[in-house]
């Protein structure tokens, strides 16, 4: 029934609970469904990360997009997507400033020693190795180590490991054994020895050197039974700790303390009656300390010490000073803060303490600990500090351009003048001011005041560049034009009647320079008659009154111009007759034929004097004679007509102007007239004035009226009103730092000084600078170093080990022997007062012996007076000194006394020998120039008073010795401790030319040709001066530029033809063809020569007319014409299907029917015969061309222009402007020609301090910086720029330790002693191969290394019985503290046993582990490493003596500081890398492709058979429970499991 039962439970379970389950279960599986099919197709995509924004240091954040994407690529809502798994999309960052490269650096160590690497086989000459070096990031301003993450965000890591070369291994090398020792005699069992000794050390990590010492037994023959033979040692033991005896002991306690007597005023010692004393500041304690001796046999066993009993019994006691540590005061208050400003979280501020010393160290008492410490500190409301200043370069504003400066380069000797332009040198002051950021308005104000150039990074600005100086140039002007005809002032003023003729020329180029001016343009002469207006005539054809020929009238043509050719209504000539005929006759068949009047010639004078007037001509020839019955031909002198021409008188007058005037305020003028003005601000509209008068050009001044007014030059004009600008100076320096540290009382006043600099000067009438840029006084208040001094007092009587301790000691029952005595010492002010013991630690050093040791003679020893004085030493080098000492009491009568070796009453010291020699060291130093008083030499260069060549001196350092070959100061040798020796550095010369020549005159008379000019070689360069440029075979050197000649400047005059002349032989009739002459003349047409004659050689010859021509003189009734007219032109284009004719009139016909002869011609337009094309010609641009004042910078470049004709000859201009061809307009340009500018240095720095305090190998060097980069073919910079000479060898004194003594037993055989070693005071040369001699000990420093140093423990094994080796164990530490034993070599502890010749107590490790000193920083704790170590979120800053110096917070952690005050701020911070391992356990159930993983399906699965499993238990418990009644706690584990399921 029970099994039925059991069958049917599932079953009804099924039944009851089906419906919900298979529901619960349908609701898992979709839910998972719904989750996989979510997170499988909508991911999250992120992109990169930004820029770190934001404020300065760890105030930073960087951000980047994130979005959720569809796995198809579509992005959606970003409720799609899971949001637990959202990335982040802020993160915290280091932002990187500029001003964080000037606050933090690397600073790298040298690399270490180079360790071997782990090579396979043997090492031949050397193997690879590593080597590493350290990197820390240090912050500039103090110099300390901050955190390397900081430094990771600025620059990386520099390599901290190289692969090096280590010579290989060597081995120890020592010396064979010496020979074995004798052994002892008789059967006793002794030891014999043998030694060796170290012949090479090991070096590069060879094998360490073996043992140099071997043992072993004597082989001995057996003793008789009962009857062995021993030998016997006398064993001392360590020396116990020091100890005051006690009141039983004596009756006089051994303590030494001060006790000022009444009478003397001076401290004594004396024993005070049992162990309480009084305590007194500076007591001594003398003590006694004791060893124990025993005899040992030679089989180890302790037997009766009379049986090792010798002569000399060792020393089991002797006197001591009881140790005493040194005492401190309490500590002071912190001082201030030093961070008055911010430079962020990542440069706190420190403060400091300090406490003194109350009593020093007496004994082997504890050494006083640091009294100085400081930590890390904060002045709390950080927010309101303002931030650090920080340092920029600035700059006054250039000064005024220096040509001068740049030819001091190439000739010191140049004449200055104050017509140098061209290229120059400008210079400006170059400062540094500080900079603050106002933190209220996030900007930056600057402190113009200026500060030491060492605070501002980064170089300098240049402090002179190259500039050009504009050259002068003056006024070009063109020719006169010809004097135009009298017009009257004013046309419209028909009342006057006073005219003037005037000419003008126009200005070519402008004049520059403040103060060039061009001259007169118009110039004009009084006349009579003005007209404004006149008719001209065009005559028409003659119209005869009857018939054909006969008189007539010719019709005339009128227009009325004005006097620039333009035609105006008639009524304004009105005034004037208007001819309208002119009478005129055509001859008849019969009559005498006359030609036309020619042009009149020109005027004979361009003026009239009184010796000259002007006059020209005019002529007419006979063409045909007459007939008989007809007009008769004139006579010849009425074919001549003469007038006068150019009457006016040969004076002109102009106007004449003075200078502008400077610009001056004006009120008259409007302020809103408007300029355009580059160059420095305006500020409004002024006037300028000048004066103008009329002048005659060969008297002067004349009165206004001879000049016309309507070309009268103006006398005001508005002009641009420059600012003023006032001179400009920054704020005086801070006054320079008087010294703070305290000065001795007889030094010699120090003075302060601050300047100002100029940066802008005065201009324009502004504020004239101050005369005072630099200032100087003495500093006040110099603290005066306070002086105290050590008082010593009288030394105590000698304090020998109490009686009682020397009572029973065999051979010690006197009270005399070594012993230690002590005095007081006391501080004492400058006025004899107490004072502190700190003050005179440290204003008069370290404090004399408080205690030293003594003597008390005892009955037997001898005695001896006090050493006297030694004697007088003479002037001689072998000379010597003595002293003496003489026996007392009853020494005089001991024999042993007398003994002079063992006890010598007289000693003999060589004296000191003034004799010294001196040994050249070192190499010979760069030639120094300057070093004497010498002229410079022709071509020296000097910048400033810094001369580069010439005559100098070098050194070489020489090192001094006394005559026993010791080094001395070098002063002993040379006042300057230096061989001195003239030396020369040759100066270079450059090539020298002339100056150039003149130019020639143009190559071509008419258009552009060639003018040149040269130089020659004066001087040829040497010693590496500047070449010369590219000679010809004469050593010259040419500049050809284009010209240009007017092609009108001379012309062909020709006067009228004679008459017909026929030849009268063949020709009754004198009729016909005939030859008629005329004279041609060449003149210069130049204003200045105008018309006259010059040689026919300055005409063109290919075009002088012709002087010959035939001529017909027509017979009568033969038909007479004129002479032929004129060609007509050709087209531009000549085309030879184009003609050019030419007419002539019929001016009497025939008589017979003769037929006239043609009246036209015509040819075709054929190019280069009688058809020309004209084209405008450039020449190349000429050489850049500067003033003659200028050797370089800006210039002007031109080239010319010509009109030439299709054949290739150059013609007037004219020719090409009558056809309106395109001219070309850049005819000039500007250019540059570059300076040669040498190399400018700075002057020489003066000399560093030497490299070395003392020893050879010292080096001072000095430098000199570029002010100016070498141009063109200068002399370039030296590669040297700075020199080094050797110190002089300056002695080194140290003290040197003497190699260890063998253990010292004081008396005894065998057992514990010690090892002592010497401490020299040497000087040396601090070579390598120096070889060091003991000097007196004064001339060395302190020392340098405490006693403890000088002496160490030793044993040395007895013979017989065994012997052991005693090592001090140490456990692990556990919570700073371990447990430490002595064990014996056969591995028993003998820590709390009494047994001799144990471990020394000097040697044991410490038990208790403390950080000292306390870790009292804030954020610091103590590690278990024993070392104070930072809190989480902290970084440590160590000093240089690996103590904790403060903790500084490392940028970038989010971490909250520690609070040092609870247990968890001491606690050792978390170890990331484990905390990352476990970050990556957090449950992921998707794969980063967006897929489950598979073990959601397991979990699943496992879930669902729980689930299954926990409803038929709970449904079989439950059944149980009916029918049992169990209680209900049993289903709590069951309960407790269910809540633990992670899917439920």
């Amino acid at each position: 029934m029970l099994l039925q039962q059991n069958w049917v439970s599932p079953h009804w379970a099924w039944q009851s609970l089906g419906k919900s389950f298979l529901l619960f279960v349908f609701f898992m599986l979709q839910t998972a469904d719904l989750e996989a099919r979510r997170g499988h197709q909508f991911v999250w995509k992120t992109g990169h990360w930004g820029r770190c924004v934001g404020d300065c240091g760890s105030g930073g954040t960087r951000s980047r997009a994130v979005w959720c994407t569809h796995t198809e690529g579509w992005t959606s809502h970003h409720a799609n997507c899971d949001q637990k798994e959202k990335p982040e999309s802020q993160r915290r960052c280091f932002k990187v400033c500029d001003w964080h490269l000037e606050l933090f650096e690397w600073e790298v160590s040298g690399w270490g020693t180079c360790v071997p690497g782990g090579e396979a086989g043997a090492c031949v000459t050397a193997q690879h190795g590593l080597q590493r070096r350290s990197a820390r990031c240090l912050q500039k301003l103090n110099r300390s180590t901050v955190a390397s993450e900081i430094c990771e965000h600025l620059a990386p890591r520099p390599p901290l490991e190289q692969a090096c070369l280590v010579p290989c291994p060597r081995d120890c090398v020592v010396s064979d054994f010496s020979a074995w020792s004798q052994c002892g005699g008789g059967c006793t069992r002794t030891m014999r020895h043998r030694t060796r000794a170290v012949v090479a050390p090991p070096l590069y990590g060879g094998a360490p050197c073996p043992n140099l010492t071997e043992s072993r037994l004597c082989e001995m023959a057996a003793c008789p039974l009962g009857e062995e033979e021993h030998t016997y040692s006398l064993k001392v033991g360590p020396w116990g700790e020091c100890r005051l005896p006690h009141h039983e002991d004596v009756s006089m306690a051994g303590r030494a303390v001060l006790d000022f007597g009444a009478d003397s005023g001076e401290p004594s010692v004396s024993w005070l009656e049992g162990r309480k004393a009084h305590h007194h500041a500076r007591e001594v304690q003398v003590g006694y300390q004791s060893r124990p001796v025993r005899c040992v046999r030679s089989d180890g066993k302790n037997v009766v010490l009379s049986l090792c009993v010798q002569d000399a019994i060792p020393l089991t006691f002797k006197s001591c000073v009881i140790a005493k540590d040194c005492e401190t005061s309490e500590w002071s208050a912190w001082s201030a803060c030093s961070q008055t400003c911010s430079w962020g979280e990542l440069a706190p501020g420190f403060r400091s303490r300090r406490r003194g010393v109350q009593s020093v160290a007496v004994g082997t008492g504890k050494l006083c600990p640091e009294l100085e410490e400081r930590e890390a500190c904060s002045t709390g409301g950080r927010e309101l500090l303002q931030p650090c200043p920080r340092f920029s370069w600035r700059t006054s504003e250039w000064k005024a351009c220096q040509v001068s400066l740049l030819l001091d380069q190439q000739d010191p000797r140049h004449h200055k003048h104050a017509g140098l332009c061209g290229g120059g040198i400008q210079t400006r002051e170059v400062y540094c001011v500080q900079i603050t950021v106002e933190v209220e308005m996030h900007r930056l104000k600057e402190v113009s005041r200026p500060v030491d150039g060492k605070f501002c990074l980064g170089p300098a600005p240049s402090a002179s560049q190259l500039c050009n100086l504009p050259c002068p140039s003056e006024c070009e002007v063109s020719a006169w034009s010809v004097w135009g005809p009298c017009l009257p002032e004013n046309c419209q003023d028909h009342q006057g009647r006073r005219g003037f003729r005037m000419r003008q020329r126009h200005v070519i180029m402008d004049p520059v320079g403040p103060s060039a001016g061009c001259p007169h343009l118009v110039e004009s002469i009084p006349c009579e008659d003005p007209a404004c207006y006149e008719w001209i005539i065009s005559e028409g054809i003659c119209v005869t009154d009857h018939g054909e020929c006969g008189l007539g009238n010719r019709i005339l043509k009128t227009v009325c111009k004005n006097k620039k050719g333009e035609e105006v209504p008639h009524h304004l000539c009105s005034e004037y007759p208007r001819p309208e005929v002119m009478a005129c006759e055509i001859p008849c068949a019969t009559d005498c034929v006359i030609s036309e009047w020619s042009q009149w010639s020109p005027c004979s004078h361009s003026c009239s004097s009184k010796n000259a007037e002007g006059s020209q001509s005019r002529s007419r020839s006979i063409l045909a004679l007459p007939a008989e019955g007809g007009k008769a031909c004139p006579p010849d002198r009425v074919l001549q007509e003469h007038r006068a021409c150019n009457d006016h008188p040969c004076v002109h007058f102009y106007w004449e102007t003075s200078p502008w005037s400077s610009c001056s305020e004006d009120a008259l003028v409007a302020l809103n007239t408007t300029f355009s003005w580059s160059g420095e601000a305006t500020c409004g509209v002024g006037i300028q004035t000048r004066k103008v008068s009329c002048m005659k050009s060969s008297s002067g001044h004349v009165t206004p009226k001879r000049c016309p007014d309507s070309t009268r030059p103006e006398t005001a004009r508005p002009c641009v009103l420059l600012c003023k600008k006032d001179c400009i100076v920054t704020p005086f320096s801070e006054w320079t730092r008087c010294p703070t540290t305290c000065q001795p009382g007889n030094a010699t006043a120090v003075k302060q000084s601050r300047y100002r600099i100029i940066i802008q000067d005065a201009a324009n009438g502004g504020h004239a600078c101050p005369d005072t840029l630099y200032e100087e006084r003495e500093c006040e208040d110099i603290p005066i170093c306070p002086v105290y001094r050590w008082k010593t007092h009288r030394w105590s009587h000698c304090i020998l080990v109490p009686d009682s301790v020397r009572q029973g000691v065999l051979g010690y029952n006197e009270a005399c022997g070594h012993g230690l005595q002590s005095r007081a010492v006391t501080c004492l002010s400058e006025t004899n007062e107490s004072a502190d013991v700190t003050e005179c630690l440290r204003w008069a050093g370290p404090m004399p012996p408080l205690v030293q040791e003594c003597l008390v003679p005892c009955k037997d020893d001898c005695t001896f007076t006090p050493w006297s004085k030694f004697t007088a030493c003479s002037f001689d080098c072998e000379s010597t000194k003595t002293r003496r000492r003489s026996l007392t009491g009853r020494s005089r009568k001991r024999d042993k006394c007398q003994n002079t070796e063992v006890y010598p009453q007289v000693e003999t010291e060589l004296c000191p020998c003034e004799v010294f020699t001196s040994q050249p060291h070192g190499n010979w130093s760069d030639c120094i120039i300057g070093g004497g008083k010498s002229e410079p030499q022709s071509g020296m260069r000097s910048h400033g008073d810094t001369k580069e060549c010439g005559e100098g001196i070098r050194l070489r350092a020489i090192a001094c010795y006394d005559k026993t070959g010791r080094l001395v100061d070098p002063s002993h040798c040379s006042s300057s401790g230096y061989i001195e020796e003239s030396c020369t550095v040759p100066c270079p010369f450059d090539c020298k030319l002339s100056d150039w020549s003149t130019w020639t005159p143009c190559s071509s008379s008419c258009g552009t040709g060639v003018k040149v000019r040269s130089k020659w070689l004066k001087e040829k360069p040497y010693n590496g001066g500047r070449p010369c440029p590219k000679l010809d075979l004469k050593n010259q050197v040419y500049e050809a530029v284009p010209c240009y000649t007017e092609c009108n400047q001379y012309s062909w005059v020709v006067e009228p033809w004679s008459p017909c002349k026929i030849n009268s032989e063949q020709n009754s009739l004198h009729c016909g063809e005939g030859i008629q002459t005329r004279k041609v003349r060449c003149v210069s047409t130049a204003e200045d020569h105008r018309g006259e004659t010059v040689p026919n050689a300055l005409c063109n010859q290919a075009e002088i007319p012709d002087e010959v021509q035939k001529c017909s003189l027509y017979c009568p009734s033969e038909c007479a014409v004129s002479d032929w007219g004129q060609w007509s032109t050709c087209p531009q284009v000549c085309d030879p299907n184009v003609v050019q004719t030419r007419t002539r009139q019929v001016l009497r016909s025939s008589v017979n029917t003769k037929p006239c002869p043609e009246d036209s011609q015509v040819k075709p337009c054929i190019l280069n015969q009688n058809c020309f094309q004209y084209q405008y010609n450039l020449t190349d641009w000429s050489t850049c061309q500067l003033s003659e004042n200028a050797t370089c910078g800006r210039g002007v470049r031109r080239r010319l222009l010509s009109c030439v004709r299709s054949d290739g000859r150059t013609v007037s201009a004219r020719h090409c402007q009558q056809r309106r061809l395109e001219k070309p307009t850049e005819m000039s340009s500007e250019c540059l020609v570059g300076c040669v500018v040498d190399c400018r240095l700075s002057a020489w720095s003066a000399w560093s301090q030497c490299s070395q305090t003392c020893g050879a190998g010292g080096q001072m060097v000095r430098g000199r910086a570029v002010l100016l980069q070498a141009a063109g073919e200068g002399r370039p910079c030296p590669a040297q720029l700075a020199q080094h000479r050797s110190c002089p060898v300056k002695p080194c004194y140290g003290w040197r330790l003497g190699p260890w003594s063998p253990c010292r037993l004081q008396g005894g055989q065998c057992g514990d002693g010690l090892q002592v070693r010497n401490l020299t005071c040497v000087v040396h040369d601090a070579s390598v191969s120096a070889t060091a001699k003991p000097v007196e000990n004064a001339l060395c420093a302190e020392l340098p290394l405490k006693e403890t140093v000088l002496q160490l423990p030793c044993s040395v094994p007895c013979p017989g019985g065994k012997c052991y080796d005693y090592l001090w164990k140490t456990s692990l530490w556990r919570d700073n503290v371990r447990t430490v034993w002595c064990q014996r070599s056969d591995g028993i502890n003998v820590t709390v046993t009494s047994f001799p010749g144990g471990c020394a107590l000097q040697t044991k490790p410490a038990e208790v582990r403390h950080c000292s000193p306390a870790c009292r920083k804030p954020f610091s704790y103590c590690t278990q490493r024993g070392v104070c170590g930072c809190e989480r979120g902290y970084t440590e800053i160590m000093r240089s003596n690996g103590f904790l110096d403060y903790c500084m917070k490392v940028p970038g952690l989010e971490d909250k500081k520690a609070d040092v005050k609870t247990i968890a701020g001491k606690n050792k911070p978390v170890n990331s890398k484990m905390h990352d391992i476990f970050k990556g356990w957090s449950i992921q159930p998707f794969n980063p492709d967006g897929k489950l993983k598979m073990w959601v399906y397991g979990v699943s699965a496992s879930g669902f058979l729980i689930i299954a499993f926990l409803i038929f238990t709970s449904f079989l418990m439950c059944k149980k429970s009916k029918q049992h009644q169990s209680t209900p706690p049993q289903q709590k584990p069951l309960t407790l499991a269910y809540d633990g399921d992670i899917d439920m």
